[in-house]
């Protein structure tokens, strides 16, 4: 059974309604009552520094959220259980690490790129070393984000793949470009309103289907979704307690403290406890769009408990899970199947507008401002032109690295989750280096972040070359006993209940292990930490062996490091003057020798010279 099925005009009115209204809003912002003529530089990239923190942190949800939370979230809570929720718990932690440690460093000094600050603290090689690997972070990050939606619309409808990846691409360019990121924050702020009503409506739908929360629940339960919390030590597993909130609070810290995408949005705050406020908001917001998700995960589980679609071959992988149960629940409901595909591509082009700003940002306060000389001979109408252009660019190789990850076979959210493990840790641990290790130097970092590049290159490579054995990644056990209630012929004769219970029964036998094949077994919720770590480690013991730092500009150290210090270090009181005492520092030193009123061991200084006649 096919899932393609054709949309009926209401959906395609309320799909071209969202796009319309996105396109709208880069218009407003280009050319509203009150611009700057020709814009600047900043307003394009800061919005001048004057955006209120409320659609700021609605902004920042929707972005890292992306169509990715509404097309991959629920298909994971349906084959590996309720555990990805804790994903909140550890963004919480790292909201309180942002607020404290990284949102007062950067927003007092003043810079655009977060990047900046590294070529401040150690140097332009280690900035460059970081600037190469965002970039290669991001667009890898932004392929796949626009992958996800395109490929909903295209399994949904069987409209082509590229015309998908296109469409999104370019309505979402256009806005980018025109509007910078004041048209970013914006329409972020209506596409976040739009994901969640997507959410919503399948939500609805499936509970009125399935017969109330209740029933949903206990199937949940039955079938063993609702593993909140397993507290297994063991590092190979996929999801645990540990590795998800442990290694989620190290993705999203890097993701919050030195990712240009999220960074550049709360700079944009018109002070820095509006900054703050904005973060905390964000949380909430996301925290709201990811139970929506999940319990949509625990609808899909519901319906297709006893008939897997996968193995009932009615798709052809775990991705297009979500598309198929919103034809199944909310295609005879005319626009809502349309406004649930409206709500994924929203995510994605949240995604790719703050991702190409970023890129732009980095591109010219990191690249071209310090090697291009003729760049401070240019009117500030020219330059914002040229970053606009650099903005439609970055925007048209997203298009084509969006069809390139179509060649993948693999679970989005997990493909994602390993990509910020690979690329965010070592960066993470060269700001943390940067931020609370005074001594810290240049070449420490470099160092650092080199040696953390390979090893996390390596297990990309080896988890690629050894996938990971059923045993530890746990997927839960699905059934086809029930499709033939659906007239479904099952044509593979596998049963995946039976196949896990004789894995766990019967355990395979020992082999010999080489190294990649051990790199491989690690869960890829540890490879941020692993990554941050090792850059950390490196970094100061070769800060120590050439010698560190000396005399560093405490306003590159964050601010919470010298608060931290002073209290350890404080010195104690000295006793208090008596009142005498105290009138004797107030008085003049004219005063105090003409009445003799003054300590006898102040009279062998000598800029206290006694004055003459007073002897």
């Amino acid at each position: 059974m096919s899932v393609r099925n054709v949309l009926q005009v209401w959906d395609y009115v309320v799909f071209a309604a969202m796009l319309v209204v996105s396109t709208a809003i880069g218009f407003y912002f280009a050319f509203k009552p009150g611009k700057t003529k020709g814009g600047t530089t900043e307003e394009f990239l800061l919005g001048s520094r004057q955006i209120s923190a409320f659609p700021i942190a609605l902004s920042l949800a929707t972005s890292f959220l992306s169509a990715i939370t509404v097309i991959s979230a629920p298909a994971e809570v349906y084959l590996y259980g309720m555990m990805v929720l804790l994903f909140n718990v550890s963004c919480l932690i790292t909201v309180v690490f942002t607020c404290l440690i990284y949102i007062p460093l950067f927003y007092r000094l003043n810079i655009i790129s977060t990047y900046e600050y590294i070529s401040r603290r150690f140097g332009s090689a280690v900035k460059y070393l970081i600037v190469i690997t965002f970039l290669t972070y991001m667009f890898i990050y932004l392929g796949i984000a626009t992958y996800t939606p395109a490929l909903a619309l295209s399994e949904v409808t069987g409209i082509n793949l590229w015309i998908s990846i296109i469409t999104t691409g370019s309505v979402c360019t256009l806005y980018t470009t025109l509007g910078g990121i004041k048209a970013v924050v914006w329409t972020d702020v209506f596409q976040i309103c739009i994901m969640l009503a997507g959410l919503l409506a399948l939500l609805i739908q499936g509970l009125i289907q399935v017969g109330g929360f209740e029933k949903v629940w206990r199937t949940a339960e039955r079938g063993g979704r609702l593993n909140f919390f397993d507290f297994d030590p063991d590092p190979r597993r996929k999801h645990t307690f540990w590795t998800t909130v442990l290694g989620g609070t190290f993705v999203w810290i890097a993701i919050y403290s030195c990712n240009q995408a999220q960074v550049q949005r709360y700079l944009s705050c018109k002070s820095e406890k509006e900054a703050k406020k904005a973060i905390f908001l964000n949380w909430v917001a996301m925290l709201g769009l990811s139970v929506a998700a999940c319990m949509c995960g625990l609808i899909m589980y519901a319906i297709y408990e006893t008939c897997d679609p996968v193995q009932a071959k009615r798709i052809n992988n775990s991705n297009q899970m979500t598309p198929l149960l919103v034809l199944d629940i909310l295609a005879h409901i005319p626009g809502v199947p349309g406004l649930f595909i409206a709500s994924a591509f929203s995510g994605t082009l949240s995604t790719i507008s703050s991702g190409i700003n970023a890129i732009a940002a980095v591109s010219v306060e990191d690249i071209i401002k310090p090697n291009w000389k003729s760049w401070e001979h240019f009117s500030e109408s020219k330059k914002t032109l040229f970053t606009k252009l650099l903005a439609m660019t970055f925007g048209i190789w997203t298009m084509l690295l969006g069809g390139l990850t179509s060649l993948l076979d693999e679970n989005l959210m997990q493909l994602m989750r390993s990509v910020d493990g690979l690329f965010l840790g070592p960066i993470l641990g060269v700001f943390t280096l940067a931020a609370l290790f005074p001594k810290s130097n240049g070449k420490g970092a470099f160092v650092g972040m080199v040696i953390s590049s390979f090893l996390s290159m390596l297990f990309g490579v080896s988890s690629q070359m050894y996938p990971p054995d059923n045993r530890f990644t746990r997927k839960l056990p699905t059934s086809t006993s029930g499709c033939h209630l659906h007239n479904i012929t099952v044509t593979s004769s596998t049963n995946v209940t039976s196949l896990l219970t004789t894995m766990e029964t019967y355990p395979a036998p020992e082999k010999t292990v080489n190294i990649l094949e051990a790199m491989a077994s690690l869960s890829y919720g540890y490879y941020t930490p692993v990554g941050c770590l090792a850059s950390i480690i490196i970094g100061l013991l070769v800060s120590m062996v050439t010698g560190g730092t000396k005399d560093v500009d405490e306003s590159l150290i964050a601010p919470i490091y010298h608060t931290i210090h002073k209290f350890i270090f404080k010195k104690e009181p000295s006793a208090p003057l008596p009142e005498s005492g105290i009138q004797l520092l107030e008085s003049t030193p004219e005063k105090l020798f003409s009445t003799g009123h003054y300590p006898s061991s102040l009279q062998n200084e000598k800029l206290l010279t006694p004055v003459p006649g007073t002897e």
